[in-house]
């Protein structure tokens, strides 16, 4: 029974812990432009995007296993924040410094779970991080264009605030969603074309 028990207390801080996520504040506002999207939001909003676009998946991405990466993805946000891809900090965005800083951040909160769990968690992330598996890309790819229809449909959103460039665009965020979802980057950039004036 004692094991039982310290297991669930382990699960519960880490779901406690993992609540902190929904005070994590993002740039890109909701879609009706009221308010930045916090972290939370954004991991919910992701792990629907994957249900509904998994057909835009290649060969043998594991929806599956995109949504559980989708929903662990930011929780280092947590101790680390947002670093938000187009602000004027956003060369930080995957700096050593801050891949470092998520790395410790994700020993610390996935290691309030059970062993078990918090290797599988843990591993899920950094398959996330590396980018390198079928499911890993399909990931990354709708992690990078939600943030675009979150733009589109708030009348610009970050691309006004941090004077987004098409160029920048196209570098920082079309190229990892072409290489997981080429049909849907095709479709999502044509919609960008009149607001960047391209």
């Amino acid at each position: 029974m004692t094991a039982d028990h310290d297991r669930l207390a382990a699960q519960f801080a880490f779901l406690n812990e993992a609540d902190r996520l929904k005070t994590v504040l993002r740039a890109t506002t909701l879609g009706d432009g009221s308010r930045p999207e916090n972290s939370g939001e954004h991991s919910w909003h992701l792990a629907l995007y994957a249900m509904v676009l998994a057909d835009q998946a290649g060969p043998g991405v594991q929806i599956d296993r995109v949504i559980r990466m989708l929903l662990l993805h930011d929780l280092v946000e947590i101790d680390v924040g947002d670093v938000p891809i187009h602000s004027a900090n956003g060369e930080a965005h995957g700096s050593v410094a801050v891949v470092a800083a998520e790395a410790a951040a994700a020993e610390r909160i996935f290691g309030l779970l059970p062993a078990d769990q918090a290797a599988e968690f843990r591993a899920l992330w950094a398959e996330f991080e590396a980018a390198e598996t079928p499911d890993a890309v399909f990931a990354k790819s709708l992690d990078r264009v939600q943030p675009v229809m979150q733009n589109l449909v708030s009348g610009g959103g970050t691309w006004i605030t941090y004077n987004v460039t098409a160029e920048q665009l196209e570098t920082r965020v079309g190229a990892k969603v072409a290489r997981g979802a080429p049909r849907l980057w095709d479709w999502v950039r044509a919609r960008t074309r009149s607001f960047f004036g391209d």
